[in-house]
């Protein structure tokens, strides 16, 4: 099996090398690639997931969808393709650029430090769309209204990330209508 490898910014947001994932995410982590994604249904809900417990970041908190690292060379919509399947057996997705300047800085209880530049977009599903979630990587699946995600942003079993950016997506409105925010944000290191 391949190394994970992130891709590594500068501060311009420029690819400036890559660096093995799980080696990289200690209490200096430098400053990489990521995105966040948010599922949404035909009927406006949020597929919300805990992620798993063997995790070294962050386990057991509750989050958005999907979140993962771009590999060197791939784009974001591949990225957010792969990690949907890789993670939630989901497929077919229309996908949405939302926040695509999210960036962050957390740090976990045993000192880890997440360090992303980290796009958010929203994948479009029919209602009734299955789950077929990956023990490695989410514990727990569940399609929530928007109040109970908007609920969860208060609460401290959610990631700081998730947190961070509800405040960035509540302003927008329910989850179907976020408008497209295009892709002209995105750091340059990360094509669409």
């Amino acid at each position: 099996m391949a190394v994970e490898e992130i891709v590594l910014l500068n501060a311009d947001d420029e690819a400036v090398g890559t660096a093995p994932k799980a080696a990289s995410h200690h209490r200096d982590t430098p400053y990489h690639l990521a995105f966040s994604c948010y599922v949404v249904d035909t009927e406006g809900r949020v597929l919300i997931t805990r992620r798993a417990l063997s995790k070294r970041t962050f386990p057991g908190v509750w989050t958005g969808s999907c979140c993962g690292h771009p590999g060197p060379g791939e784009g974001l919509r591949d990225a957010v393709v792969r990690r949907l399947q890789d993670e939630l057996g989901i497929s077919g997705v229309s996908l949405t650029s939302v926040l695509p300047a999210f960036q962050y800085r957390a740090v976990a209880e045993d000192g880890t430090l997440e360090n992303e530049r980290c796009p958010v977009v929203r994948a479009d599903v029919p209602a009734g769309t299955p789950v077929r979630r990956n023990p490695d990587e989410v514990e727990d699946a569940e399609w929530w209204t928007w109040r109970q995600c908007l609920d969860l942003a208060g609460r401290p079993e959610s990631s700081p990330w998730y947190r961070l950016q509800l405040e960035e997506l509540a302003p927008l409105g329910e989850p179907r209508d976020w408008p497209d925010a295009g892709t002209a944000t995105l750091p340059p290191a990360l094509p669409w």
